[in-house]
């Protein structure tokens, strides 16, 4: 029995379509990514899945029960992290973990070695407030309070949005472990980085799926040659290759600027020098394996084209 399975999913709210035709399974045991912009639909896909909101149309089972109406049999047998923090800020640490244990008819002694590794790092601050906690520190708050009544399915919107980097990692490796576990996970984040964590990932733009691949697969949707180009002046760069005749895409990347050509043979020699007629200095053009971002962005453009 696969934990989760959507087929042709929709929801609209008045005539704004969050999702459409949405349709994916998530394997027993698997942690499966939700990844796209702000606005994509993870949110509404969360909220379906965890009964807090009917869908249009479709259908949706998680653990193999229909969402709308099993909702009372689901709510106990997963957890749900939202993607805002949404415990009491004016209960304690521990307060807040016993709240939610004794909601679930559990004890945190009960279940305390499942959340061991992550409440440890909390229990010197057990008598603190929630909403003096810093960031990452309330996202492990949430994620063991998600986690006190031993789920089957864990649903996390955006768990490490707005935390430091070291917490992100420190999370990501959290999750590993419960994977460990046996626990299945859905997990979404606009944090194209993060995508490579997971096993497979979907990449989801205005409410439809653009692709669902294994990280290392998905990059293959991108069969053009990719550059890496360099100069002095990146926003001059940008507008001057834009106005190349042989352009096929320019997007910003950090310090550098991709682009790729309309012909399958690029000649940076060519490509350079027309740079440098439009005195740009410094120009450096090297040859780039896409990524995730990449992809998505490309993705992103052929969907657009086709609609």
């Amino acid at each position: 029995m696969k934990p989760i399975i959507i087929q042709n999913l929709t929801k609209s709210y008045g005539s704004i379509e969050a999702i459409e035709n949405i349709s994916f399974e998530v394997e027993d045991g698997e942690l499966f990514g939700l990844i796209g912009p702000d606005g994509a639909g993870k949110t509404t896909i969360f909220r379906i899945l965890t009964t807090l909101l009917k869908p249009d149309s479709g259908d949706a089972s998680v653990l193999g029960m229909e969402v709308v109406d099993n909702y009372k049999s689901i709510r106990p047998k997963v957890g749900y992290m939202p993607g805002r923090f949404s415990l009491y800020q004016d209960l304690s640490v521990e307060e807040n973990l016993t709240f939610f244990a004794s909601v679930f008819g559990t004890t945190i002694e009960e279940n305390y070695e499942l959340v061991k590794p992550i409440y440890s790092q909390l229990e010197p601050f057990k008598d603190r407030m929630a909403g003096a906690l810093s960031g990452g520190m309330k996202q492990k708050l949430a994620l063991s309070c998600a986690l006190i009544h031993k789920p089957e399915v864990l649903f996390l919107d955006e768990p490490t949005t707005g935390v430091d980097a070291v917490s992100r990692k420190e999370f990501w490796q959290m999750l590993h472990r419960l994977k460990d576990e046996g626990i299945s996970i859905l997990v979404s984040t606009p944090y194209m980085d993060e995508a490579e964590q997971c096993d497979r990932i979907a990449l989801i733009q205005d409410g439809k799926i653009l692709s669902i691949e294994t990280p290392d697969a998905i990059t293959k949707h991108f069969e053009k040659q990719l550059w890496s180009i360099k100069a002095d002046n990146k926003y001059k760069l940008i507008q001057v290759l834009r106005s190349f005749e042989h352009t096929d895409s320019v997007q910003p990347f950090g310090e550098y600027v991709h682009y790729t050509d309309q012909r399958p043979d690029l000649d940076i020699s060519e490509l350079k020098q027309y740079l440098e007629t439009h005195d740009l200095k410094n120009v450096e053009i090297k040859q780039e394996q896409p990524d995730i971002e990449d992809t998505f962005m490309r993705l992103m453009v052929e969907e657009e084209n086709n609609g």
